[in-house]
């Protein structure tokens, strides 16, 4: 199908590729399955990888742009540690990808968006007890269920305030794709999410650690 893929478009021409595929979950680093990160890691880095390396040749001869949907999460993390490793290492390979394209005219961008957990559905409210349930034995003599409860409160809380708009994410994509001189990175955030990246990005980690503590510990 990879062949009669490449085949096809060939023929047509190929200007551009949107790389969207992702999913996300909520855990403490420990309380997740090796399984998981490796299920992440396939679904949101290395799909994007083998579409962007399928396509790459057409890409270059049409002069195209490659589209990655990233995440201000891709900054820090607040509950998806899993969900911001995998951003974090998109917004790497895109990097170097950009580099490399500049000379072959093919433009490489990165959408960030905000909380659009309301318009996307991609992350559903979590259950503190099905997360309790498939806690292993340790993890449970270190936790306890008001804790698992409280967590999934916050993150929960975060959820519900998401952002109903997706269509401003999508103006996003469309002018990565067709403006004659798109942007490397498009932030598409509320304020405040811009204020949080500014301080992750210019402040010492120890700064951002205390803003974040603080804002879990509410």
């Amino acid at each position: 199908s990879k062949r009669c893929l490449l085949r096809h478009f060939s023929s047509l021409g190929f200007w551009g590729l949107v790389n969207n595929a992702g999913i996300s979950t909520f855990g403490e680093t420990g309380w997740l399955s090796m399984e998981k990160y490796e299920k992440f890691a396939d679904v949101n880095l290395l799909g994007s990888i083998r579409t962007t390396l399928t396509f790459l040749p057409l890409l270059r001869k049409y002069k195209g742009r490659i589209v990655f949907m990233s995440s201000i999460i891709a900054y820090f993390a607040l509950g998806n540690g899993i969900y911001s490793m995998t951003k974090a290492a998109i917004e790497k390979f895109c990097d170097a990808l950009r580099l490399e394209m500049k000379k072959f005219g093919v433009r490489v961008c990165i959408i960030q968006p905000g909380n659009y957990a309301r318009s996307t559905k991609i992350q559903p409210p979590v259950n503190a007890e099905e997360i309790w349930d498939e806690l292993s034995e340790e993890e449970k003599a270190v936790y306890n269920k008001e804790y698992v409860q409280e967590r999934a409160n916050f993150f929960n809380n975060i959820l519900s305030k998401g952002s109903t708009n997706g269509n401003e994410v999508v103006d996003a994509m469309v002018d990565a794709l067709m403006s004659p001189a798109p942007k490397a990175r498009y932030m598409v955030a509320k304020l405040k999410e811009k204020a949080l990246v500014f301080i992750c990005a210019l402040f010492p980690t120890v700064v951002m650690d205390s803003v974040l503590s603080y804002a879990l510990s509410k």
